[in-house]
């Protein structure tokens, strides 16, 4: 093995280190990380079962029986890919189920929601963070003390009210209360844009910025972390919902993803395997969404509450 010579220092011996020592630590971390690697995709693998079941139930006949003894995790005898396009067209159901249309139905409402929560919270959350004004912490504990009241309770009375404005039977209950915010997000919000240094406001009210224009400008693409976290949940929250949706919609083709398969399953001759494959194209938009904020949305989470 080849070998340097250490430079020589006054009053020290001279010593010899070998030129590859490095590599000598190489071995014992590559074997650390395959073994974490393997570790990670049996983990992976065991709550992909569930998945692993719906895709072969998915891909079964008509006929077939999907509750077997013994269950299975991965397709082995049948490979039915158009029971998918069955699914999205609503062809092979003995009732209409136009799944597309609940997609489209749903994708308006979150998209609806999303527009909202994003705007109303990054305001009231900016003022809570970056502006000072007399009543500003009552208000803030009063804002954190909404978050305790379930939304069970308060269920009858938006209902009545919205029925009172003639909104029922359609998407206004389900999208007009996002723009008055949400205290969780606000509470992300706020927390975040504290980290944020005060001397950027100052720096910019030198230069000639009014309030208005320091969030648009400055404070606004800084949070896009947060404000990406509080997108993500918004969107998992009503592509889920299945209660509010319920309550306010009388019209089938106004019907939601999960009203839809809700509907599905009540049925007395309920095609399972269409259903199933219902199910699974309905988680492919999450996890869509995920995969490409995922960098943002863990970056906002661990950075949020980092300021009281």
């Amino acid at each position: 093995m080849r070998t340097v010579e250490a430079a020589p220092t006054v009053g020290a011996p001279r010593r010899v280190v070998p030129r590859h020592s490095k590599w000598r630590v190489r071995p014992r971390r590559l074997l650390f990380r395959v073994s974490m690697y393997l570790v990670l995709l049996a983990l992976s693998a065991f709550i992909l079962l569930p998945a692993g079941w719906m895709l072969n139930a998915a891909l079964k006949p008509d006929l077939e029986p999907v509750f077997t003894p013994n269950p299975q995790w991965w397709p082995t005898h049948f490979w039915h890919w158009e029971n998918f396009g069955r699914v999205l067209t609503g062809t092979g159901v003995n009732e209409p189920f136009p799944f597309l249309r609940y997609t489209i139905n749903t994708t308006v409402i979150v998209v609806g929601n999303i527009l909202g929560i994003l705007i109303s919270c990054s305001l009231v959350g900016f003022a809570f963070a970056r502006l000072r004004f007399r009543g500003s912490k009552v208000l803030f504990y009063v804002l954190i003390v909404t978050m305790l009241i379930p939304w069970q309770a308060l269920m009858v009375p938006q209902f009545l009210m919205f029925f009172k404005f003639g909104w029922y039977g359609s998407y206004l209950p389900l999208i007009v209360p996002s723009f008055g915010g949400l205290a969780f997000f606000i509470f992300l919000i706020r927390q975040y844009m504290r980290t944020i240094p005060r001397d950027l406001d100052d720096a910019a009210r030198v230069d000639g910025l009014n309030t208005w224009q320091i969030f648009w400008r400055i404070i606004l693409p800084l949070s896009t972390p947060v404000l990406t976290v509080c997108a993500v949940f918004t969107f998992l929250w009503n592509w889920n919902n299945l209660l509010g949706p319920l309550l306010y919609l009388d019209n089938q083709d106004k019907f939601t993803v999960a009203i839809g398969l809700a509907s599905l399953v009540h049925r007395s001759d309920t095609p399972w395997n269409l259903m199933m494959a219902a199910n699974l194209l309905s988680i492919v938009p999450p996890i869509v969404v995920y995969f490409f904020a995922q960098k943002k949305l863990i970056g906002g989470i661990a950075s949020v509450g980092l300021k009281g």
